[in-house]
């Protein structure tokens, strides 16, 4: 098991595709203006699968198909809310390995439809995200596709490291101010994850701050506790960050990377997406709206970052 580490992020960024490198990073007028200080916005939507999730998807199936793992004829299997199985399926394509996907039954239709659409097979299963994980742990055990849990894989959260590298050398370049407080959606910690590891590393002045829903609040409460607590539900309009069950390598990576982790609620998720779709010119997805409504929830000291995740959002 590789260790999360500034080294491999940083050796690792050249690899991950260029369309899913150098994303968008500017200060936004709006969102400073509200929030009264500089507000930097990293928008990880502009890529071909309109979220964050090419980067660590791309590195772990090339680090898998390398260990001879997985190949043509012996396949991925995941679970999904959308985004994560967007990111296997385009690698997957690309790299010529088979994906399943399992999602819940209410699963976003948009990123339902972009997994088909990148050659993987669907099949829509259970309430929510975690019952399509079990049924695609049990369709992994039974055919010996090889089964990848998001936030299990580290090279997942090397990948995603690569954004936080973008936003740092920014800062050095002088393009960016430095960043007091990084918000970042949390759903099984994979990203929050890799974020933190590089900026505990290269820019430690700066808080790492993770945000969850309120109704979907496992690694929140994994987190606080130091250890995996999972819930009953997850019932929030964010869906990508919609987890009840903790990822534990996730956990522990985020036990050393993350210096706060605050909830907020359905109201404030879903009036801070507004917010942001209003003042940029991107769909804004209510999980990337999260990380805002956090960033509100009390005075700020110096510049602070939002990661926005992704604008896959289903068309009114």
């Amino acid at each position: 098991m590789v260790a999360v580490t500034a080294d491999l992020i940083r050796a690792a960024h050249g690899r991950v595709p260029a369309a899913f490198r150098d994303s968008p990073q500017f200060i936004s007028e709006a969102l400073s203006e509200r929030a009264g200080v500089p507000v930097i916005v990293k928008v990880e939507s502009a890529n071909p699968l309109g979220c964050f999730k090419g980067r660590g998807t791309w590195l772990a199936v090339a680090e898998l198909i390398a260990r001879g793992a997985v190949g043509e004829r012996h396949g991925l299997v995941v679970a999904s809310a959308g985004n994560f199985g967007q990111g296997v399926a385009f690698a997957g394509r690309a790299m010529h390995v088979p994906v399943l996907v399992y999602a819940a039954t209410a699963a976003n239709a948009v990123k339902v439809a972009a997994m088909r659409r990148l050659g993987a097979e669907v099949r829509l299963v259970g309430e929510d995200f975690d019952a399509a994980r079990e049924a695609a742990a049990e369709d992994a055990s039974r055919t010996g596709w090889l089964l990848l849990v998001d936030g299990d894989d580290p090279w997942i959260s090397v990948g995603a490291g690569g954004i936080a590298v973008e936003l740092t050398d920014g800062v050095e370049r002088g393009e960016l101010p430095p960043i007091g407080e990084l918000f970042v959606p949390v759903g099984n910690g994979a990203l929050i994850g890799g974020i933190g590891a590089w900026i505990k590393a290269m820019a430690p002045a700066s808080r790492v701050v993770g945000v969850q829903a309120a109704q979907a609040p496992a690694m929140t409460l994994s987190w606080r506790a130091g250890r995996p607590i999972e819930t009953k539900c997850a019932d929030t309009i964010a869906d990508g960050i919609a987890a009840r069950v903790p990822v534990a390598l996730a956990l522990e990576l985020m036990l050393a990377t993350v210096d706060e982790m605050r909830l907020v609620e359905e109201t404030e998720i879903v009036a801070a997406t507004a917010d942001m779709a209003e003042a940029l010119p991107f769909s804004v997805e209510p999980s990337a709206g999260a990380a805002w409504a956090a960033a509100l929830q009390q005075p700020r000291a110096g510049a602070i970052g939002l990661v926005m995740t992704g604008g896959n959002v289903v068309p009114p």
